[in-house]
């Protein structure tokens, strides 16, 4: 049985958004698809009659600087993300967490924009991207859009993406100056399962010895992809000292939604975890910047 009757390669964001809104429907994006084509085949998608296929989409495929922000395509495929060297100077976190997606083959394929496109609250570049204050650019026929990325999602699994009517065009990333770091962290099962039981992401800007600002994202922290919001504004200003870094660390303790899942962990074993993983975390993004400082 096929899984799908026609397969359509456009070549620009505006033709892409014609195909899924005038092609055979039902019709569906399709970026690495390491994804969607699993589910399709095991019937955990509802039937497509139309892929869409985006990996030529020329504005979906950039990585480059603009404007004064990194901006990576949707369409880029992880493994480019984690070896690009603009990516690697300005957000260091998105190169450690594309670098841990499932194994080098899925990486070859899979996307940044696919990742985040599922709103799964564990998913390692969409953790990556809230703590770097990334900005989702939006495309329908009726025009373009921004929104923070945390604004993207509504619901464990779910995104404010108008299905068949809008594509992630790409990501806008502030650049990473002096004196700023940033770092990712995971624990995950064995690499042949490559699913996360806990991820963190760490950015912070420091003036001198004191943490001037900072953005802590934990997944899975809650239904949806989270940030230690009280932990950020308790850090603001204080000097990056041992008894700070515990406390900071017990107010994400204290917030952080954590449940117990069959196939990842329990929520007391996330709980123990995490506390050693962001304290790593932190200590990694200072340090970076201390580097960058020089």
């Amino acid at each position: 049985m096929k899984l799908w009757q026609n397969y359509v390669t456009p070549g620009s964001v505006s033709e892409a958004l014609n195909a899924l809104a005038s092609g055979p429907a039902p019709a569906f994006p399709l970026a690495g698809g390491t994804d969607l084509l699993l589910d399709l085949e095991q019937g955990r998608h509802s039937p497509a009659y139309t892929l869409v296929d985006l990996s030529a989409v020329v504005e979906m495929t950039a990585l480059e600087v603009r404007n004064g922000y990194l901006f990576v395509g949707a369409a880029v495929p992880l493994s480019k993300v984690a070896r690009d060297p603009l990516v690697m100077r300005h957000a260091r976190a998105l190169v450690e967490a594309s670098d841990l997606v499932g194994g080098p083959q899925v990486r070859n394929v899979a996307t940044l924009g696919g990742n985040v496109a599922h709103a799964l609250p564990a998913a390692d570049g969409t953790i990556a991207l809230l703590a770097l204050d990334a900005l989702a650019e939006m495309a329908s026929l009726d025009g373009n859009r921004q929104i923070h990325l945390a604004e993207l999602f509504v619901g464990p699994g779910k995104s404010a993406l108008k299905a068949g009517q809008e594509l992630i065009v790409g990501f806008r990333v502030p650049l990473g100056e002096p004196p700023q770091g940033s770092c990712f962290r995971r624990i995950m099962r064995p690499q042949g399962v490559a699913l996360p039981i806990i991820n963190v992401a760490v950015w912070l800007e420091r003036r001198r010895d004191l943490v001037r600002q900072s953005r802590i994202a934990v997944g899975p922290g809650g239904p949806m992809p989270w940030r230690a919001l009280d932990a950020e504004h308790y850090l603001a200003g204080k000097p990056f000292s041992k008894e700070v870094r515990n406390h900071a660390v017990e107010e994400v303790v204290e917030n952080v939604r954590f449940r117990t899942s069959p196939r990842r962990a329990s929520e007391d074993y996330r709980r123990h975890l995490v506390a050693d993983l962001l304290h790593a975390a932190l200590i990694s993004a200072w340090d970076r910047s201390s580097e960058q400082q020089d």
